[in-house]
This record gives structure tokens, sequence and C-alpha cells, in this order.
């Protein structure tokens, strides 16, 4: 069988990461075509796929004037730039692959959805949690019955102190007119894990959050704007200088999150980087507005409940979740899975063997089990191999858009049923 081609767009962190996947599975997919703004990225990209120069863009908008010529379009660029390209790629007729979330309003959201579903393509949006060894040996207990009715869930995802710091704080996703809200961009596909797990609709949500700590109220007498210069640096454990030259240029660790500072990796390199660039910035002093930590409670239309807690003040660590059944319960740590089972009143624990679940290591196996649904279901035209299709997507971003709606609102807010329209 010919391996799939790929058109993508955007060549950061993301769609590097699934270019890679694509390099280790050269007889299932072929990357055929690149379009990004940045030099270094999409030059980057190019050479490592041996992609024709025809097929190199700095602008998507070129690629999808040109007639298709790739079965199938990844797309990875920022959370704002999602909805033109999609609509625009699945009316020529492209299977799809984005990233979460689709977009940041509910609006575009619909219009994505209506696109691909009028295009009749195969689509998938990028919920990497359905997608790991771990989830999937969960689920596949829970369907079993082995716990009985699933009742309540309790859910955690620990952000982590410094990738809050990276990420929203000083980066791409600190400020919601510029990227999406929190919850949006960072735990949608917690909550659509959460209604994945429960197999029923989510009617009602209330959410309380705030930006707690990582504003100018808490930063410390004397600190600087940037770590560079500061002198209360080496007391701070959101020092720039800490995270990404002690804890990583000066251990070898290159990768993600320095990578993303700049593409030149040394001390001298992200020193620089920090000097001049945005992730050197005291995360005190920055224009960040998205919150720091939030809840979620959830109630299911057969009045099964669930709640999620996101928080930064962690350590970078897997999901961790409880999962209360009729005839017994599960708590999981993203790898192990404990099941205690109330007839015989004994434990059995389930090592799933999953790799870290950041992205640095490929959200414990999620990203690649959506490579290998993705690239297999475009294959053998088969949409039934995607986890995480149209329908179900929206409904979860429906879901998550009530729940920001409840926390700006103070109010209990009803989720729109997508089975009615």
């Amino acid at each position: 069988m010919k391996p799939v081609t790929l058109l993508i767009i955007g060549a950061g962190s993301r769609g590097s990461g699934y270019g890679d996947w694509v390099k280790q599975h050269p007889d299932r997919a072929k990357v055929v075509g690149v379009a990004e703004p940045r030099d270094f990225y999409r030059n980057r990209m190019a050479e490592m796929h041996n992609i024709p120069p025809q097929n190199v863009f700095t602008d998507w908008q070129e690629a999808a004037q040109r007639e298709r010529f790739a079965d199938a379009v990844i797309i990875a660029t920022q959370d704002r730039m999602h909805a033109e390209p999609a609509i625009a790629f699945a009316q020529k007729g492209y299977h799809m692959l984005l990233e979460k979330p689709m977009a940041p309003d509910e609006q575009d959201c619909r219009r994505i959805v209506s696109s691909a579903i009028k295009s009749n393509i195969i689509f998938a949006v990028c919920h990497v949690m359905r997608y790991t060894p771990y989830t999937r040996q969960l689920k596949s207990i829970v369907d079993s019955g082995q716990i009985g009715e699933v009742v309540s869930i309790q859910h955690l995802e620990p952000v982590g102190y410094w990738h809050q710091a990276h990420s929203f704080v000083r980066g791409n996703w600190r400020n919601e007119a510029e990227s999406s809200f929190m919850l949006l961009a960072k735990s949608c596909h917690d909550l659509d894990w959460i209604r994945y797990m429960m197999g029923a609709r989510c009617t009602k949500v209330a959410s309380f959050g705030s930006l707690y700590h990582f504003n100018r109220n808490n930063k410390p007498d004397g600190a600087a704007e940037r770590c560079l210069n500061c002198p209360v640096e080496s007391t701070c454990p959101y020092s720039a200088k800490k995270i990404y030259i002690e804890d990583r240029v000066k251990k070898g660790k290159t990768g993600w999150p320095t990578d993303v500072l700049t593409p030149d990796v040394t001390v001298e390199g992200v020193t620089e980087a920090l000097r001049t660039g945005p992730y050197g910035r005291c995360v005190y002093q920055c224009d960040n507005d998205v919150v720091d930590n939030q809840v979620v409670i959830m109630l299911f239309e057969d009045g099964r409940t669930a709640s999620f807690t996101m928080t930064a003040f962690t350590e970078a660590a897997h999901r961790k979740s409880r999962l209360f059944g009729t005839r017994g319960q599960i708590e999981g740590d993203g790898r192990h899975i404990d099941i205690f089972d109330f007839l015989t009143d004994t434990h059995k624990v389930i090592d799933t063997h999953a790799t870290d679940g950041t992205i640095v290591g490929g959200h414990g196996g999620g990203d690649a089990g959506l490579m290998d649904s993705f690239i297999a279901a475009v294959a053998d035209n088969d949409p039934s191999k995607i986890l995480s299709g149209p329908a179900e997507t929206l409904e979860t971003h429906l879901i998550t858009f009530a729940a920001e709606r409840s926390r700006k609102e103070s109010r209990i807010v009803d989720v729109p049923d997508t089975t009615m329209m």
C-alpha cells in the first residue's frame, strides 16, 4: 500500500513532532508539503522530509490555492489560526488532522465541523489523551463492567509549575486575546477525556478559577523585569535561568520547551533569548491574563457527576483520576491502574508502561497513537478508526465553552445538545 501523503501547516513543536512520527514510519506516511512563515522551521522540515521546492510555502493560503496534492493535511498553527485553513483545506477535499482546540470560539468550531461533514472528509482533532495505551486499557476496563456503572469521576491535571510559567505566563498561550482561555487551550481534552470515560452526555456545568499567583501583586521585593539581572532570581522557582539553562541546556536537554525559545539551543543562544525575548521575563510582570487554577463540576444526563481540577502549582506529571463505580473503584496515575473490587475487597494493579505524560514524552504515547489511528483511517478510508471525530469534538468543546461561561458569570450553565442540531 502506498504511504499516505501529508501537507503540514505549521512546522513548530507540534507540526515537527508529527513529522518525526512520519520519519519513523516511512512505509505508512510521507510529508510532501509544508507551510510555515519562519525560515528556520520551514527549511528544517523541508530538508528533513526532502520536500520538493514547489511544495514549500511561507503562507498556508499559497498551498490552499493549489490543486490538492496530498491525501491529508495536518494543521498545527496557533489556536486563532485554525479556522480559515481548516475550512479551506476541507473544501479542497483534504482529510484532516487538526490540533486542539479547534478554535477559540464556538462559532468557528461549528464552522469547521460543518465544513468537515459537508466535505465528507476524514477529520480528527488532536485529543491525544484518548489515544494513549493507558486510556485505551482503562476504557476497556470501564466498558467491561468490572466496576459496574461509573457514578462519579475525579480528574486532576497537574500542569506543572515550570510548564505554566513557560506556556501560560511567558509563552504563546499566556493571553486570551492572542490565543484562547486556559481551559480551552490546556484542558479541553481533559473534559473530553471525562466525557469519553463517562459515556454519557454532559448537561450542566459550573466552574470557578482565577489568576491567583502570576501577577504583579505577588512580585518579590526587589525583583527585576528579567531573570538574568534579577537580584532575587536564585530564590525564585520560576527563574527562567533555572528552568532553561540550569535544569535543561547544561544537562543536555535541548528539546521542548527549550527549543521554543531559539533554534540555537546552546548556553549562549538560550542566554541571548532570555536577555531579549519573552521567555526571560519575570513571571510576575508579564502580560498574561489566563487563570492558573480552575475547577469544573459536571452533571451528566442520567444524574452522574464529575469534577475536574486544573492547577499550575504541581510537579509536571501525568494526570491523576479516580473513577467510582457501583461495584468497585479505579485509581489511575497515567500509567498504573489500581482496580478495587467491592465483592472481593481486593486490589489489582495494572502497569500500562506509559511514557512521560508531557510533550517531552509524547503525551504518554498519545501522539503516536493518534498518528497511528489517523494514518490508518486515511489509508483504509475508514473514519471508525478515529476516536475524536467532528461530532465528539464539537460536543466536548461546547462543554468547555459552557464551563468558561460559568466561571465568568458565576452561574450554572446548560450545555447545548448537539444531537438536536
